[in-house]
């Protein structure tokens, strides 16, 4: 329910453009849980209104938060929250296709699950303290039956602190939909450092390649709606048949 408190007061001091503010107190709305996962926005002629702004401002930071990712716009219907769902996280987070450039939607096996302290450089990215700790996953991703992506993934115990190994191994969603249905953390951004890697005799066994194998190496922080960084994840893919296809400008669109 839309609240008179989150009102701009015509001649009000603001530190960012009229949009923004109004971007970033619809962005408290949905951390504080007011619009839930899947669920319509109110009109932007009734944000517009409750906002005290007009209507083109209320379409822009709109479209900000559409264009990534929070929010997604059904033509004829409305804005919705992002339904974090397989095909969304396939469409928005999963950049690995085959040699056609088609993506398919990976099977998860679980490698090992530890709590420990994190070395430094997941403790740097997770902007953890000294002592602070993490649980520690390692999964492995396959496409059409082979082995393709290795990932070591830290995770702060602050964060998720009774994430347990049977509730990661038997879970029915992705692993960020697990992250937004029980704690209620939702992922909104990715940041991603590509590298080249040779594989060691752990990651060479697991994906079937040879010690010492050029693999592709990606950094990955995960962070929610402030910010926070809540997912540090090595990922090693395997390039034989697949690559790291990202699209940049407009996307596609198909012709009768």
């Amino acid at each position: 329910m839309l609240t008179t408190s989150d009102s701009l007061l015509p001649g009000a001091m603001l530190a960012d453009p009229l949009y923004v503010e109004v971007k970033k107190r619809i962005t408290r709305s949905l951390m504080a849980g007011e619009w839930r996962e899947g669920a319509p926005l109110p009109s932007e002629a009734r944000l517009a209104r409750h906002y005290a702004v007009s209507v083109g401002t209320v379409r822009k930071a709109i479209g900000e938060l559409v264009a990534e990712k929070v929010l997604v716009r059904q033509p004829g219907r409305g804005t919705f929250v992002a339904n974090r769902n397989r095909d969304y996280m396939l469409d928005a987070f999963f950049h690995i296709v085959d040699a056609q450039g088609q993506k398919e939607f990976p099977a998860s096996e679980l490698v090992s699950f530890r709590r420990l302290v994190p070395d430094a450089a997941t403790a740097s990215r997770l902007r953890l303290s000294r002592g602070a700790q993490v649980f520690q996953i390692e999964n492995l991703l396959r496409i059409g039956g082979r082995p393709v992506i290795f990932d070591r993934i830290g995770v702060p115990h602050s964060v998720f602190p009774d994430l347990d190994v049977e509730d990661f191994r038997h879970r029915d969603q992705t692993i960020f939909g697990l992250y937004q249905t029980r704690y209620g953390v939702t992922v909104t951004r990715l940041e991603e450092w590509i590298r080249g890697a040779n594989a060691d005799a752990k990651t060479a066994g697991l994906l079937r390649v040879r010690r010492g194998e050029a693999l592709l190496r990606i950094e990955r922080v995960a962070y929610t709606y402030d910010g926070t960084p809540v997912e540090y994840r090595e990922r090693y893919v395997n390039t034989r048949e697949h690559a790291y296809l990202n699209v940049l400008g407009m996307k596609k669109t198909s012709h009768s």
